[in-house]
């Protein structure tokens, strides 16, 4: 393999296995939101 066939590939699956983890981490997000939703203080609408 020729060093430009590697670089290729090596940025090709470097910027896939970023893409992967964001949308992981994009899941992740999702799944903690829906386990604890957002509550707004009752209190703190009264103020001001």
């Amino acid at each position: 393999m020729d060093t430009w066939t590697f670089g290729w590939t090596l940025a090709l699956i470097g910027m896939g296995g970023t893409m992967l983890v964001l949308w992981l981490l994009s899941l992740l997000i999702l799944l903690i939101k829906k386990i604890f939703p957002y509550q707004p203080d009752p209190s703190a609408a009264k103020k001001g």
